[in-house]
């Protein structure tokens, strides 16, 4: 009697292994597979009347949650609600039965639906109870910084990036035209058509996270890389060379000048180019100081030329031409923002965080921790991984000084915080058409003074009117200050 009890429990404990077994095969294996079927409309009902866990804010704020479908002719038990609406649309994205997903809720889709393979496992023990297997994300951004992103930006195209340059962590991502992901994912398909229909007819392209997918000229705003790279070489230091006075410069192969801002004459070592975004200077700096094999490597440490690594689906490259070799007239304009070069605000920022942050450059981060529907810890949480390391600590600690140096008596003072230590930098990249027109950039960084930046920030403004080096310090400046105060004041526990 007592073998036979044995045989049925070895007989029981070998089926649940093959049923374990081809589950986890069907669902990793053969998983893409699946997916990717075009008949398999079961899959994204299954995706919709499914539990899925809720992605909320650092400071608490629900971004996303699904709660039960209030039409009770639907096939659907339950509709992804967005209670910030259009606020961090660009962010979470959104999550539609007609088109698919995108931001968040397309990257960590698994883990919210409670799919991973650890989740799995952990959902065994919840197979006797009454428990949602689900993860819950909680984001690193905060409510409080987005809304004066969005306050401060108001009705003007552009992005707000700021972020914690010692971990890169996110803590604003802003962009303006938004959308609202509720109406693209309510199951009343009717009315999400309409929906995708209105969005996608809009040149400004509001469903598009222009903050890491788009890429603008960064103007001025690239003379912090072309001086770390000059520094990191050690072709230029604090005090040599030091760039004579002109009101142009002319490279070689060309008989096109690059001009100054308004005719203006400038010239000098570092400090003094970077403090009033002397373009005659920076581009000889590139062309005939730094070279253009140095050049390109050197952008390409900041990581140019590559796709910044965001836990978001389909990050932008952005760009530094790599046909500068024989050309120098290219070379000269590269070096000063111009001509290929293209950035996209999140990279912009990422600079300015890696002179804060000591020549480091960290991950660029939005999910700070993955939680089960008991608050237990998934994955998580997230402290900080290193991407890139363009500069050494003795080189960004020059870089850093020369930043402050234009937060305090050059293009940038707009940014400057009472009780704070700031630096910036100013950028105007000019569109050619008349009356001018720019896009306006500022990057910059603030923390107590003596100490790391706690955080850095990346503002474009598009298409504004002005195309002198002030546009940047007028217009996107208030933005960034603002933005930088109030994370300044949510860390010292305001």
């Amino acid at each position: 009697m007592n073998r036979s009890i044995r045989r049925l429990g070895v007989a029981i404990v070998v089926l649940y292994l093959a049923l374990f077994v081809k589950l986890n095969w069907i669902q990793v294996v053969d998983k893409a597979s699946l997916d990717d079927n075009p008949l398999n409309t079961a899959q994204v009902r299954r995706d919709f009347n499914r539990p899925r866990g809720s992605i909320s804010t650092a400071d608490g704020a629900v971004l996303a949650q699904s709660v039960p479908n209030p039409d009770p002719a639907s096939e659907f038990d339950r509709v992804r609600q967005y209670p910030e609406g259009d606020l961090f649309a660009q962010a979470t994205g959104f999550f539609s039965f007609r088109y698919g997903s995108t931001g968040l809720e397309r990257q960590y889709s698994d883990e919210l639906s409670g799919s991973t393979f650890e989740q799995q496992v952990r959902g065994f023990g919840d197979l006797l109870v009454a428990r949602e297997n689900v993860g819950n994300l909680t984001v690193s951004l905060r409510k409080d910084v987005q809304q004066v992103a969005r306050d401060q930006l108001g009705e003007r195209e552009g992005s707000v990036v700021a972020l914690d340059p010692r971990t890169g962590e996110l803590l604003a991502f802003w962009s303006y035209p938004s959308f609202d992901p509720n109406l693209i994912s309510t199951t009343d398909q009717q009315a999400a058509e309409a929906a995708w229909t209105m969005y996608n007819a809009s040149p400004s392209r509001p469903m598009r996270a222009h903050q890491y997918q788009d890429r603008y000229f960064p103007g001025s705003t690239f003379k912090v890389v072309t001086g770390s790279v000059g520094l990191q070489t050690g072709k230029v230091t604090d005090s040599e060379p030091v760039y004579p006075r002109a009101t142009s410069y002319l490279p070689p192969q060309t008989t096109k000048a690059i001009s100054n801002f308004g005719g203006e004459t400038c010239g000098g070592p570092l400090p003094e180019i970077l403090r009033i975004s002397c373009n005659s200077a920076f581009a000889q700096m590139g062309t005939e100081t730094i070279g253009p094999s140095d050049m390109l490597n050197g952008a390409q440490s900041w990581g140019f030329n590559s796709a910044a690594p965001i836990d978001l689906p389909d990050p932008a490259k952005s760009a530094f031409p790599t046909d500068v070799g024989s050309n120098p007239p290219k070379l000269a304009q590269a070096s000063i923002g111009q001509n290929d070069v293209q950035a996209t605000p999140l990279q912009m920022a990422l600079v300015a965080a890696g002179v804060a942050n000591g020549g480091t450059v960290m991950k660029p981060r939005v999910v700070h921790d993955i939680r089960d529907t008991q608050g237990d810890l998934v994955e998580g949480p997230y402290t900080g991984e290193k991407w890139l390391t363009p500069m050494s600590p003795e080189h960004a600690a020059t870089m850093h000084a020369d930043m402050i140096n234009v937060a305090e008596r050059g293009t940038a003072t707009g940014l400057r915080i009472p009780g704070y230590e700031v630096g910036g930098k100013t950028g105007t990249a000019q569109l050619g058409t008349e009356p001018p027109r720019s896009h306006t950039w500022i990057i910059g960084f603030a923390g107590p003074p003596g100490q790391a930046p706690t955080v850095a920030v990346a503002v474009v403004v598009l298409n504004q009117s002005g195309g002198s080096e002030a546009t940047g310090g007028r217009v996107a400046a208030p933005i960034a200050k603002a933005v930088m105060e109030k994370v300044l004041s949510v860390q010292a526990g305001g």
